[in-house]
């Protein structure tokens, strides 16, 4: 089967392209921008282009007829490259179709992690456990790894450990053997209009799952779920990773490692996990990038830096403008253990041109430590700020799901 992905340097597309790659299908695709991933796939003897006129695609399948072409929740309806896949006749679906025909066609049990907060991080728990306990394991995770690729099928295997994710409902496509759920919090308004529909979603995913492992408080809010583990406050011992929330996700993966019944010190092997790239990650002494885009993951994020250092200093660029509209509420006391905020405008993306743009100064109006927000720009003096707070020992941590990372990736290496 050849397969074509649009937008396979995504997140999601991307470790579905190499677990296609790995069961040995035909694979191509496009991108408009270069990334690790399509490196990646380029090196692996994948032919991405960036031309997305429809052309690249055309001349693909001349040459040998695509069977299935994938893209993105983002793809707006009129994408050059969707209207020719329609024009030349090919099967088109989101990723979500195309990855449960192959754990289906593969035989494979379905271990999903879905939730508001700590999917990739759980998910990527749950892996390295796996792997480091000698038990093969399929997956895909919306992250680049330092122990192996974002997406893997390995043959043999009897598990699928994926990081279900619940925005434009693409959890519902599944039928997981055990679905892990990492914490409830209404997200995603745009696919989601209020906290109940959010909830609702949740429960349908949970009613396709044979079994299923949650916090009680998030039990509390569904209701009663048939054959689900609910795991309490006292649930978390014996993990030694910095950070609550990370040993809250640790302590899902213990539980879920008790009901498959995998044998070996899972505990020694949890607190030697390498971390997962954007969740906290080090890029420098003292100076740190995470993903964080709600005050919850804000809030905790911070906490996990207090551990570290007494004196942390966040540069925050908050991701779309429609979340925004439905979280500035929630901004209050977030950012506390902040000693300083730079606050950068909202990095736009799928958003409703109906809504105001709310500016920095907007969302920033009700937080408890407002005297210690600063608004500021990606520019050279942003730099010169986050360079003499590092010189004078403090921990900076650059958050957001937009620019900010690839910004100060580019400012060290220069």
């Amino acid at each position: 089967m050849k397969i074509y992905f649009c937008g396979v340097g995504g997140v999601g597309l991307g470790p579905l392209a190499e677990i296609a790659l790995d069961a040995g299908y035909s694979v191509e695709g496009s991108d408009k921008n270069t990334s690790l991933m399509t490196r990646r796939l380029q090196e692996r003897g994948v032919r991405v282009g960036q031309d997305q006129s429809g052309a690249h695609l055309q001349m693909v399948h001349g040459s040998h007829p695509v069977d299935w072409f994938v893209y993105t929740s983002a793809l707006p309806p009129d994408h050059p490259e969707l209207l020719m896949a329609q024009i030349l006749g090919i099967k088109m679906t989101k990723r979500d179709e195309l990855l449960s025909h192959f754990i289906k066609e593969k035989d494979l049990k379905l271990i999903a992690v879905a939730g508001t907060h700590g999917k990739t991080t759980t998910t990527s728990l749950l892996v390295w456990t796996l792997k480091q306990l000698g038990v093969p394991v399929s997956y895909s995770i919306g992250t680049t790894l330092s122990f192996g690729p974002s997406g893997q099928y390995v043959a043999g295997s009897k598990y699928f450990v994926y990081e279900c994710d619940e925005y434009d409902r693409n959890f519902l496509h599944f039928h997981p053997y055990l679905a892990i759920i990492t914490s409830l919090s209404y997200d995603h308004p745009d696919t989601y209009k209020t906290p109940e529909e959010y909830a609702d979603a949740f429960r349908d995913f949970l009613r396709h799952s044979q079994g299923s492992i949650m916090w009680q408080t998030d039990g509390d809010v569904l209701g009663e779920i048939p054959d689900s583990w609910m795991l309490g406050n006292q649930d978390v011992a014996g993990v030694t990773l910095h950070g609550e929330h990370n040993r809250r996700n640790a302590s899902l993966v213990l539980k879920a490692l008790e009901r498959l019944k995998i044998p070996g010190d899972a505990v020694a092997t949890i607190n030697g996990f390498p971390g997962v790239d954007r969740r906290f990650e080090k890029l420098a002494d003292n100076l740190y990038t995470d993903y964080a885009v709600h005050p919850v993951e804000i809030s905790a994020t911070l906490e996990l830096a207090r551990e570290l250092n007494n004196d942390v200093v966040l540069v925050y660029q908050p991701h779309q403008n429609v979340r925004q509209h439905e979280v500035r509420a929630l901004y209050t006391n977030c950012f506390e253990r902040a000693s300083e905020i730079y606050w950068l405008p909202t990095y736009l993306t799928r958003e409703n041109a109906a809504l105001e743009v709310l500016t920095p100064e907007q969302l920033a109006q009700t937080v408890t430590n407002r005297d210690a927000v600063h608004f500021a720009e990606l520019n050279d003096e942003l730099w010169w700020h986050i360079q003499h707070a590092h010189g004078r020992g403090a921990l900076v941590l650059c958050m957001g799901a937009g620019t900010i990372d690839a910004w100060v990736r580019e400012k060290l290496a220069s």
